[in-house]
């Protein structure tokens, strides 16, 4: 198969917010005991924080982390996590139907989040909760006045406020699993009246509206025009959620997944912009698309967990080549987006559907999603560029009509470097590439590493960690992008 890639300096999309390279740290199985917080641990620091996770996550140069959840914050109350250890309650997790012990919260992960070189992206509960309670954490974290809860903090051992600038209005609220699920008017003017109260006591913070919990939603469109026709005025980002997975072991209809993700994007930007004409406002909605992932390995294994546990594993998918693959190309259509996507979370971090897989008392590995998310962060940063592309399609179930290869490309600040992303969504057939890029001249290709394999379904474990890593190619002046593969190519002036 042969493709045409033509990247020109002028088909800018958009300057890229590095915000667009953040994760998601819930209170769910063992993402936060066992995962990022042991003590007792051998690599544990003074807090009891894993310094061998902490190194892993460093190396994604995560900008910053979404916390406390996901669904467990509807039913949360943000004291539990604060204030002297011995008297914080051990309660029912209603979400997840676990213990939680409340060992950690807003108190310690402030500090591990700096450790980790992160900012926080702060969820409120809206599900058992309210505006109240909300201010009140504002205020909690971000005040310097001389009132009830900056001095409850002060008290607890924090003169300086903790300044997280980015807030979530609560958790997919018209779930039926979510606890206190919302109609769309009543989710919409709790969330208003919220964000009025938050923009009070900190008028610096931005703010998430919950979108629909995903497209396959009845409510999906509705929902988010309701809450936008209320909520415009008050908030900055409307939220999308979409996990993609490969059940019926199709891999090749799993490989239209970033074309799904794409089609949503621009129908929620679509929404945005409809209601942004109705109101003839100025203002423009960004997108925070803060949960995706892959997510489908684990869900029989869950079903056999017995409740009522402390961190128990639970969404511990185990990764595959093919898994990888599939998570750089959804990076690849958040950042062909990325004019509108300004927030992007990979759902999760550590041990729960992660990158990073830890062994309590024991060790960490990689899996294989690790490669394409560092790769894309480290190198996507700048501003991105429009790949025009010409190559052939395929219909495989209900990917219909999908582009076997897609790529995006990426010029550093300074100027020095083009970072292009690719994928040759095709299996079993190599794509030779002709490769122009526009108003580059003297830049020539330095590097270029491949997810490949002969075996899509091969992944990593503490036992054989490095079962699946990227493969340098072979930079001879010709481009191939291996059948079923995520590509990285780097070029330098």
């Amino acid at each position: 198969m042969k493709a045409q890639i033509k990247i020109s300096k002028d088909s800018v999309i958009s300057k890229i917010d590095d915000r667009i390279y953040s994760s998601f740290i819930e209170h769910l199985g063992r993402a936060v005991y066992g995962g990022i917080y042991e003590p007792g641990h051998a690599t544990a620091d003074d807090m009891g924080f894993r310094q061998d996770v902490m190194e892993l996550i460093k190396e994604l140069n995560v900008p910053m982390i979404r916390y406390p959840g996901g669904n467990f914050v509807s039913g949360y109350n943000w004291e539990d996590g604060t204030g002297d250890k011995a008297l914080r309650p051990r309660k029912m997790e209603l979400a997840w139907g676990s213990i939680e012990t409340n060992e950690v919260g807003i108190d310690e992960f402030q500090e591990w989040a700096k450790r980790a070189s992160s900012d926080i992206m702060m969820a409120v509960n809206l599900g058992t909760r309210g505006a109240d309670d909300a201010r009140n954490v504002v205020e909690y974290c971000n005040s310097k006045t001389d009132t009830y809860y900056a001095n409850k903090r002060r008290e607890n051992g924090f003169d300086e406020p903790f300044n997280i600038k980015l807030w979530c209005l609560g958790n997919e609220m018209d779930g039926d699993w979510q606890i206190g699920t919302k109609r769309a008017g009543e989710y919409a003017r709790l969330a208003c009246e919220t964000a009025k109260l938050m923009k009070m006591v900190d008028p610096s913070i931005e703010l998430v509206a919950c979108g629909s919990s995903g497209p396959f939603m009845e409510t999906f469109g509705e929902w988010e025009e309701t809450v936008l026709r209320e909520a415009y005025n008050h908030v900055d980002y409307l939220s999308l959620h979409s996990y993609y997975g490969n059940p019926e072991n199709n891999s090749q209809e799993y490989f239209g997944s970033a074309v799904i993700m794409d089609k949503f994007i621009k129908d929620v930007i679509a929404i945005c912009d409809k209601v942004k004409e109705e109101k003839k406002s100025d203002k423009k909605i960004m997108l925070s698309f803060d949960e995706w992932n892959v997510w489908f390995h684990s869900n029989e294994q869950d079903k056999k967990q017995e409740p009522w546990q402390v961190a128990p594993p639970l969404l511990e998918d185990m990764y595959n080549l093919e898994d990888a693959i599939v998570v750089g190309d959804l990076m690849i259509a958040l950042l062909k987006n990325s004019d509108r996507v300004k927030v992007a979370c990979l759902a999760q971090l550590v041990n729960v559907i992660a990158p990073i897989m830890t062994v309590t008392g024991g060790g960490v590995w990689k899996q294989t999603i690790f490669y394409p998310f560092k790769y894309t962060s480290l190198n996507g940063r700048g501003t991105a560029l429009k790949a025009d592309i010409e190559c052939e399609s395929f219909t495989e179930g209900k990917a219909v009509d999908i582009p076997a290869v897609d790529a995006v490309a990426v010029i550093s600040d300074d100027e020095s470097e083009v970072s292009v992303f690719a994928v040759n969504r095709k299996i079993g057939e190599d794509a030779e590439i002709e490769l122009s890029l526009e108003g580059f001249e003297g830049y020539k290709l330095t590097e270029h590493v491949s997810m490949e394999g002969d075996d899509l379904k091969a992944g990593n474990s503490i036992d054989e960690p490095d079962k699946v890593t990227p493969v340098e190619k072979c930079i001879d002046g010709s481009i191939v992008l291996t059948g079923g593969s995520w590509n990285y190519l780097k070029f330098k002036k």
